[in-house]
């Protein structure tokens, strides 16, 4: 069964695909990376949807465009991906689109998730695709008293089970706007938890400078050219959020621009670009390491943008010398691809009538299959195949190697 996985990150800075062939034999699942791809927003929409973000407050005619436009720009990603795909030598049919949309809000009351908001409508995938379209994917496990995320629990603890097997506690790191980690242990149930902001806050703070027009510390020059600011970086960790116990979830609702403004002022610095970006990769880094080392593991497995900053890995490195720390692409999956490959996980899970939450990761009190299902135009839906249980393991085949 081949799904085309699509996600917007917090990071916000466009749309990720990864189409991929699932096989199952017996236990073992199979899943062939056929095809992915990176598709920015125009700067008009990415624009419009950053000015709409916490702390904005917007009504509802704002909401209202926002879902019509990114669901028009996750149609379009969809559509062309399906063209390119179907172009390539070992291309077959798709049988669904599972899209997780763009999170714009993430209700978060005393540290508990009470509800989250995606936008994206799917009808629009779906008329232009010709395909159904799994949508809506983290309400489910809210209603059961979870926090909604992290969903890539489901991938981790397959990709990772290798590792817990042979006696390893393995975590799966994940560096895009917000910093998440999977934890697996032998003999425990996998935990997750969101860990703080990993680019989020820099992204916001590049962003809003008028020295440079990035929106990100591109290869970290900002950071490498800055000092870190012990003074503000002190005041920036007395952030509540970090003392939470798993699971936890968060997002832009905290980590925005005015969280570093308010920040600066508590301090009473005045700091440079640079510097501010430098202490911002420090605190990423320290609130990484203070978890990775609590969570006592041996072996991290990193994927997300943040894998490319290389004074971020270099600090992470540096603070856990007793971690072996790797990219997911040595496990075969593609770091910049991962989400996008696990939410078409999640959509393979829905049709085979799986749940797709990991309730140890999200403190859900129960399992659940995940997402809200938009037909085809025609009237077609997807072939469901009920599946007894999970596969106990899964082996992802990169695009570079698929067929």
């Amino acid at each position: 069964m081949r799904i085309l996985g699509m996600i917007s990150g917090t990071s916000h800075d466009g749309i990720d695909i990864a189409v991929v062939d699932f096989t199952e034999d017996g236990e073992k699942l199979t899943g062939s990376v056929e095809y992915t791809d990176s598709i920015p927003y125009d700067a008009d929409l990415r624009s419009s949807l950053l000015q709409a973000l916490p702390p904005s407050r917007v009504g509802f005619e704002t909401v209202c465009e926002l879902d019509t436009r990114i669901g028009q720009a996750f149609a379009a990603a969809a559509h062309n991906a399906l063209e390119a795909h179907a172009a390539l030598p070992w291309s077959g049919p798709v049988d669904a689109i599972c899209s997780h949309g763009q999170t714009v809000f993430h209700w978060v009351d005393d540290g508990h998730a009470l509800g989250t908001l995606q936008l994206g409508q799917a009808a629009w995938i779906a008329e232009m695709t010709a395909l159904p379209v799994i949508s809506d994917v983290r309400a489910a496990d809210i209603a059961v008293g979870g926090q909604g995320a992290p969903l890539v629990p489901i991938l981790d603890q397959l990709i990772l089970s290798p590792a817990r097997a042979a006696g390893q506690r393995a975590g799966a790191l994940n560096l895009g706007g917000i910093a998440n980690v999977t934890v697996c242990a032998p003999g425990h149930a996998p935990v997750a938890w969101d860990i703080g902001p990993a680019n989020a806050l820099i992204d916001a703070v590049v962003t809003a400078s008028p020295v440079t027009d990035d929106t990100f510390d591109r290869d970290g020059a900002l950071a490498g050219a800055g000092v870190v600011d012990q003074r503000l970086l002190q005041t920036l960790l007395e952030e509540p959020y970090y003392a939470l116990p798993a699971p936890k979830s968060s997002g832009k609702e905290l980590f925005h621009h005015d969280h570093v403004t308010a920040a600066i002022a508590r301090a009473g610095v005045d700091p440079r670009l640079p510097d501010i970006v430098a202490t911002l990769t420090e605190l990423t880094a320290v609130t990484v390491a203070d978890a990775i080392r609590a969570a006592r593991l041996d072996l991290l497995v990193v994927s997300g943008g943040g894998l490319h900053n290389p004074v971020l890995m270099e600090r992470i490195n540096a603070l856990l010398p007793e971690v072996q720390v790797i990219a997911s692409d040595v496990l075969g999956v593609p770091a910049d691809d991962k989400e996008a490959i696990a939410f078409a996980l999640i959509g393979w899970a829905t049709l085979h009538g799986l749940p797709g939450n990991v309730p140890s990761c999200t403190g859900a009190t129960a399992p659940r299959v995940l997402g809200r299902l938009t037909p085809a135009p025609t009237g077609g839906f997807p072939p469901l195949i009920r599946s007894p249980q999970w596969p106990t393991g899964l082996t992802v085949v990169p695009v570079a190697d698929a067929g």
